[in-house]
């Protein structure tokens, strides 16, 4: 039986990172997919267990070869889903989370129609202005830049199965846990993991 991909999308801020890194620490049957990007670590990050930080040309060369299920750029850097990677994973059948804006959500439905897309959204633009502020990462234009760019990709949130408000942290990660484990019973994914059991009720 094959896993299942999940699409999380946010604006900057919203809190999909930490989402998907307690969902995965809560959940042994998830996995989060490592992007390729070329945009510079932050504090605290390391190569290859936040991001793949790569340069640009190594980037291009990786898009031109067809190496990514999707790439973007965000806010000036370059950001992609490894194919092969994913591919392998789901075939397993592990389910496997990708961290991802809206972009290159559309671009892994088109590949994978059954992708499930799940959008987090902040419970205010204030909200937002001020998580992005507390975070202590960005200067006073860079916040108000990826507060325009937030009132933006809000506008594709029909684009997705289902909506996350991240008001409170732990009812957020509860509805998010929710949908990884409602998504693993529905009909066709119970068939075909537990076909010994369905074959002798005939």
């Amino acid at each position: 039986m094959s896993g299942n991909v999940f699409i999380v999308a946010a604006p900057s801020g919203a809190g999909k990172t930490s989402l998907v890194k307690e969902l995965v620490a809560h959940d042994a049957g998830v996995s989060e997919s490592v992007s390729f990007t070329t945009r510079a670590p932050r504090p605290g990050e390391k190569n290859d267990r936040d991001y793949h930080f790569v340069d640009e040309e190594t980037f291009n060369r990786m898009r031109n070869n067809g190496e990514f299920l999707e790439s973007a750029e965000v806010h000036g850097n370059f950001y992609g889903t490894g194919e092969k990677w994913t591919n392998s994973q789901t075939a397993a059948g592990r389910d496997i989370v990708l961290e991802i804006d809206w972009q290159g959500a559309q671009q892994v439905r088109k590949l994978l129609p059954g992708a499930i897309g799940i959008f987090v959204v902040p419970p205010s633009v204030d909200a937002l202005r001020r998580r992005l502020t507390e975070r202590g990462q960005d200067s006073a234009a860079v916040i108000e830049r990826r507060v325009t760019a937030a009132r933006s990709e809000l506008a594709h949130v029909h684009e997705f199965d289902y909506v996350i408000i991240n008001d409170d942290f732990g009812d957020a990660l509860q509805d998010l846990i929710s949908i990884v484990r409602s998504t693993r019973l529905r009909l066709a994914a119970q068939l075909g993991r537990n076909e010994s059991l369905f074959n002798s009720l005939k």
